[in-house]
This record gives C-alpha cells, structure tokens and sequence, in this order.
C-alpha cells in the first residue's frame, strides 16, 4: 500500500500557512465591515471556499499545479435590488485592496467581481445575496455560502487530506477543474465524492468499479437524478434541481476513470507531481512527418475577453471548422485547440485528406419525380441514373484543404462557420494559415505550444506514470 505521507507533506499547508492566510482573511473582512458599517451599508463579509473548508492545496515551494485562492463573500440582505448588490459591493472591495495597498482587476461571471494580489495571495472578493436555501437563489455565486455550509457539516476533519489527494491527482492526470477550458472536475465536486465513498482510495475504486456514462449520485436522496442527462449526475445536497457535475464532459470522466484504473494497478507517489514531458521541437516534428497526414494551425489573435468565454468561442469554431471540412469530403483525422488568454488563439487540424479530384458526384431528384427531372437535366444534360436516382458530376469549388479554409475565412464565407462574435472579428481582422512542418523548422517556436502540439500527438500521456 503507497504511504501517502510525503505527498501529503508537500500538499497540505504548514501552521504557519494557515495561519497566515487566515490572518489575511480575518483583516480583510475586519475592513469591509467596518467600512460597510461606516458607510452604512447593509453587508458582510464571510470567507468561503476552500480555504474555509479547510481543503486547501498549499502554495508552499513543493506544490507546483497552485490551488490557492482567497474566497471572500460579500453578503447583502435579499431586499437589496441587484443594481445597488453590484456598486456597493464592488465598491467596498476596491476599497478594502487599496486599505492593504493589494492591485485588482473585474472580472465576470453571472454578475462582477474583483480579483486581488495581497501579499502574494490571489483573493476573490465576490457581492452575494444572504440566502438560507437554494429556493431564495439570485445569482450562480449565492451557491456558495449553501456549497461552503454543507461541506463544513459533513466532511469529516480526517477526510480533508483525503480532498487534497483527489484534487491533487486529478490536476496532475488533467482532469481538475470544471472551467471550460478543462471541462472537468470542481473543487467542490471532489469534496462530495470523497463525503460519499469515504476516502481517495475508495473514490478510484468506486470509479474504476462503477462509473460508466449515467451513473448517479444523489447524497440527500432527492429522487432528481433521472431529470440530467450528463454523463455523470451528482444531485447537488443543497438543491435537488441541480447537478454538481453538468460541466464535467464524457472525455474528462473516462481519462479519470483510465487514470484511476492506471493508478489502483500500480500505485505510485509520482501521479502527485507534474509529470516531466520529454520532447524537443524535432521529436515533434519526426512524429507529425511520421503520422504521413498533413496538419495546420489557424492562427488568430485572441479577442479581450474573459478566459471562461474565450475558450468556449475557440472549440466552437474548431468543431465547425472541422464540419464545413467534412462536409466537402474532406476527411479529418484530428483537431484541437489552444490559447495563452492574452494575444493568441491556435486550431489544429490534422487532414487525413488534402487534395481532392475535380469533381464530385452531384444527387438530383428520383427517377419517378419528372417535374424537377426535368429541370435537372436542362441544368445538367451528361446525367445518368443510378439506381433511381439521377447523378451527375459537379466540379467541386475547393479542389485542396486550403482554399477552402480562406474560402471559408472571408466575410462571405465566414457566414457559414459557427463562430463567436469576438473571434469573428478577429479572425477577419488577420489570422494565419501555417503547417505544422513549418512551424516546427522555426529554433524560437514558443514552448508552450510546442507542448500543446506533443500533448495533442500524446493524448493520454498525463494518466500514467513509468
């Protein structure tokens, strides 16, 4: 049996961690209510999140993969109208950072919130209502407190490390995080699993035991669990009518469940820890010329949008690119995407077909319907039957791969790509078609997309450890 001692030395926060971010946290919310007081607000401020639940992954030296961020809740009676929940709380944060001389920046989700340095801590300083139950809900954030409250009932204190080993296994195999971009699991999600199968090593076997698309979970035994239609369906204890996993995609529950599967066959303390990616710009290159397919990046710049918008608009486009490149019988082996957040936006398509002969065939109408048979053969007099129907032979508009990416790239074409209107403008503002051969000839090809590209050709490379 692995001795989890040493991972759980790296992860768990030392004394005098705890005690330093509790001491920010306690000076934090000091400040805004006493400004709230002062001002006459009606607010409080309350630390939630993992940091009040205590299942926490320290951002000591040894942790690499940070989990730490500071969740203060600013709470306003249900009475106050959205509008005033919004400036005053907003207000009382920004007030609060400069008081610490701390820097912020808004951001968004259901409604705003600011982000602030302090101290080298990343804190959220988040405007909520008050509410006691999920039937009073206003805003997504409100969940918060009900989430933070459950938790702290009924997670035991001895199965708060046994949270910080599934959160930590699950960001190093990549499956942490319900952020689209990820499109796995919560923080919260992996303390209810750990409530309901008792400890890390139960959750893998229940895991690798049970879980297939379906599966349900339901700790309060609501009876909602055949209303969702994910993947995997864990009824929300706060609130019957929700499921705690809807962003968790097929693909995120079997590679966990394949790394689990992996880890329970031979347990080792390095699925804790990054894994050391071995590769160079040409061993990238070598596997791509190997494969004998023919592979591009559509690069863009990326729109000054938030990351949990961003990437949602880039798999779009990739999805659609990849249907508007099969629709002309053009046949993709593969695609992904990648972004920095901040100036680039790349889609990969990899082609198993790059040239196609001139013409295609064309269907017309049956044999039998001689009204538009008639029409197809004075638009198309070299027709023939084939079975009953007419065909005939129609040259194709895109002969290669290429042309009908810029074919499709141009403000007429682009009408028939589902892209986000962001990204649509920036895409027909400038973007670059650029083979991957080539791109991996270059000495200063960026390392992180070089790594996307070995990651691409290595898709389950995270889910095991030699």
């Amino acid at each position: 049996m692995i001795d989890f001692k040493q991972v759980l030395d790296d992860i768990e926060p030392s004394k005098e961690e705890v005690s330093n971010v509790h001491s920010l946290s306690d000076k934090l919310i000091e400040i805004i209510n006493r400004n709230a007081q002062k001002e006459g607000i009606d607010a409080e401020a309350v630390l939630l999140g993992s940091v009040a639940k205590n299942t926490w992954i320290s951002n000591g030296n040894n942790s690499e993969g940070k989990d730490l961020d500071i969740d203060i809740f600013i709470k306003f009676p249900l009475t106050t109208s959205l509008d005033d929940l919004k400036v005053h709380g907003l207000e009382l944060a920004k007030k609060c950072i400069k008081e610490v001389n701390g820097t912020y920046e808004a951001r968004y989700a259901s409604h705003p919130y600011l982000t602030g340095t302090i101290q080298g801590y990343m804190v959220d300083f988040v405007p909520c209502y008050d509410i006691e139950d999920a039937s009073q809900l206003k805003s997504a954030v409100d969940r918060t407190l009900l989430h933070t409250q459950y938790i702290m009932a009924n997670l035991k204190p001895e199965q708060t490390q046994e949270v910080r080993l599934l959160k930590r296994f699950m960001k190093m195999v990549g499956t942490y995080g319900s952020e689209f971009k990820v499109g796995g699991f919560s923080g919260y999600l992996c303390e209810l699993l750990v409530i309901h199968y008792g400890s890390f090593m139960d959750v893998l076997r229940g895991v690798f035991d049970q879980w297939k698309p379906g599966f349900e979970i339901d700790l309060m035994e609501f009876g909602t669990a055949r209303s969702f239609k994910d993947p995997l369906v864990v009824v929300d204890p706060t609130d019957g009518n929700r499921n705690v996993s809807a962003a968790l995609t097929l693909q995120k529950m079997a590679e966990f469940r394949v790394a689990a599967g992996n880890f329970l066959d031979d347990p080792k303390t390095s699925y804790f820890y990054p894994k050391n990616l071995k590769f160079t710009r040409e061993s990238i290159r070598d596997e791509f010329k190997n494969r004998e397919t023919h592979s591009f990046i559509l690069a863009f710049p990326a729109p000054d949008i938030s990351a949990d918008a961003l990437h949602p608009q880039i798999q779009k486009t990739e999805k659609s690119l990849v249907r508007i490149m099969e629709n002309e019988d053009f046949q993709v082996m593969g695609s992904d995407s990648w972004s920095d957040e901040d100036k680039t936006g790349l889609i990969l398509l990899e082609m198993n077909t790059w040239h196609l002969p001139p013409y295609k065939k064309h269907y017309g109408p049956m044999v039998w319907d001689d009204e538009n048979g008639k029409r197809f053969l004075k638009k198309h007099p070299d027709s023939w039957t084939e079975g009953e129907q007419w065909v005939t032979l129609a040259k194709r508009e895109y002969p290669d791969a290429h042309s009908l990416i810029q074919g499709t790239l141009t403000p007429e074409g682009i009408r028939n790509l589902r892209v986000g209107k962001h990204l649509k403008k920036k895409i027909l503002d400038k973007y670059q078609l650029v083979d991957v051969l080539d791109l991996l000839i270059a000495e200063d090809a960026d390392e992180d997309i070089l790594k996307f590209l070995y990651c691409y050709l290595h898709k389950n490379e995270l889910l095991t450890r030699d």
